[in-house]
């Protein structure tokens, strides 16, 4: 839906201004007083990875006055596949930092504001307010509920999206747009997905250029929202398939029951993530790498079995596993095949689905199983380096 813009503009643009935007400011729609309003906004952007990475190079390009980022995590190089905003030299700097430094090389016009905390319920009332517009880039259920009641709470439009694999979503919520029209991502997504069902890029992957592709449509929907300009996603989930090609928008309407949002919560919690590693912690028997290897080398009779899908496997193994995946190793009929009396070692690439194996492996009486702390990640930091990441 169409709304009034957001930002109110600025005086007045400098010359060097005036050069930098004109490709801007010759389209009647934007023209000098759009500009100006997006110099005077301020946006802040949760995440500077592979979603946050084209948002905060388009919103600086196109010259939003403040950018905040909101990022705790450090530049990986399995990052590089997708967050063009860092490079090569940016391995082990925190993102925030990479991510501003990119922003002033590329507009120093753009005043940058680093919030290097993670967001958390006790800290995003002092950060979200503060701010014209939230885009929401990041890939966990917790932080999306806790973005979403913060923005509820403070009165603030955001616009989110998400990938995986080759799929994309974007929408813009706001609870307080005008007419009484306002949707929040508990419109969307009522409850949260329970914790297996919501697996991350790192473990599922994604099509790095998806983020582009998803990027562009947040950071298009910002400008909108900033300047007025056009119909906003504002009630409306983009659904894009990279793989066919095809964008579907689907109506979305208010939850026929909704949660009042009153305060902010534990959202670890609300998300089943901490039950889950809780009950990781207390019922699951895991082994170290180091103690892994000091078991094999000492000849004791196990099975290593790796539970990841064939895609990692063809990326790398331990010598000496045996490959059944999660989705075949939990069947009653393979786990028939399996010596109930045997040390069996499960891993994965970060011993969250190795732990899931085992607990239903346990259910049929499996009591001589572990699994490996970290998964294969684990091993190659602990153990063997010539091995690579993923």
């Amino acid at each position: 839906m169409q709304l009034l813009p957001l930002v109110h503009p600025s005086k007045d643009l400098s010359n060097d201004e005036i050069s930098r935007y004109s490709r801007h400011l010759l389209i009647p729609d934007v023209g000098l007083e759009g500009q100006k309003r997006l110099k005077n906004s301020r946006v802040l952007v949760i995440g500077a990875g592979g979603l946050g990475s084209p948002v905060l190079l388009y919103l600086a390009a196109a010259g939003v006055g403040t950018l905040g980022i909101t990022d705790f995590d450090i530049v990986d190089e399995s990052n590089l596949q997708r967050q063009i905003i860092h490079g090569q030299s940016d391995i082990g700097r925190f993102k925030s930092k990479s991510a501003k430094d990119a922003i002033n090389e590329l507009n120093p016009y753009v005043h940058v504001q680093l919030h290097t905390e993670r967001l958390e319920a006790n800290n995003a009332m002092g950060i979200i307010p503060g701010y014209d517009l939230i885009i929401d880039g990041t890939d966990n259920f917790a932080t999306r509920y806790l973005v979403n009641d913060a923005c509820v709470l403070a009165g603030k439009p955001y616009v989110w999206g998400s990938i995986f694999r080759f799929e994309g979503q974007a929408s813009v919520f706001w609870e307080d747009a005008p007419g009484g029209r306002g949707l929040n991502y508990r419109d969307l997504y009522p409850e949260p997905p329970p914790s297996e069902m919501a697996p991350s890029c790192a473990e599922g992957g994604v099509l790095g250029i998806l983020c582009a592709s998803i990027g562009a449509i947040m950071a298009t929907e910002a400008i909108k929202l900033i300047t007025g300009l056009g119909e906003t996603l504002l009630g409306r989930l983009a659904v894009y398939d990279a793989l066919d090609m095809t964008y579907r928008f689907i109506p979305l309407r208010r939850a026929p029951v909704r949660t009042s949002i009153t305060a902010l919560i534990d959202y670890q919690e609300f998300c089943g993530s901490r039950k889950l590693a809780t009950d990781n912690k207390t019922n699951v028997p895991v082994i170290s790498a180091l103690e892994l290897k000091q078991l094999r080398e000492s000849g004791m009779d196990m099975q290593l079995i790796d539970v990841r899908g064939i895609e990692e496997w063809n990326i790398v193994r331990i010598e000496g596993a045996s490959h059944i995946p999660k989705n075949k190793i939990m069947s009653e009929e393979n786990l028939s095949r399996l010596n109930k009396e045997d040390l069996i070692i499960l891993h994965c690439k970060m011993g969250i689905r190795s732990k899931d194996v085992l607990m239903e492996m346990q259910k049929h009486g499996f009591t001589n199983v572990k699994s490996l702390d970290g998964g294969i990640l684990a091993w190659i930091r602990d153990v063997d380096r010539s091995l690579p990441g993923y």
